[in-house]
């Protein structure tokens, strides 16, 4: 299992720097652990942190699929994603596709 930690004010660069190596990840077949921590004060804006998670959440189901809903685990928002055969050659094909267009 792999996991990245996430904080409830990280960048948008960041955040999809990495998701790329999440979907790295499963698409090597690695079971994959998004965390977001929140420290001191930001328990109070747990609301940010369900956002950012969605938004993981939608960038990998590219090329996973939900193995245990996003949950509080006291200070940590954890979900746990596995991965899809059949997404997986979809987004292959699709990356190639995408590189012959480029070339």
């Amino acid at each position: 299992m792999k996991e990245i930690r996430f904080h409830p004010n990280t960048d948008t660069h960041d955040m999809e720097f990495k998701c790329r190596h999440l979907i790295e990840f499963l698409m090597q077949g690695h079971k994959v652990k998004a965390t977001i921590i929140f420290i001191g004060r930001m328990m109070v804006h747990q609301d940010i942190g369900r956002k950012l998670m969605d938004e993981i959440i939608e960038k990998l189901t590219v090329v996973g699929k939900i193995e245990q809903a996003p949950k509080m685990e006291g200070r940590y928002l954890t979900v746990m994603l596995i991965p899809d055969k059949k997404k997986i050659e979809d987004f292959k094909k699709n990356k190639e596709k995408s590189m012959a267009v480029n070339i």
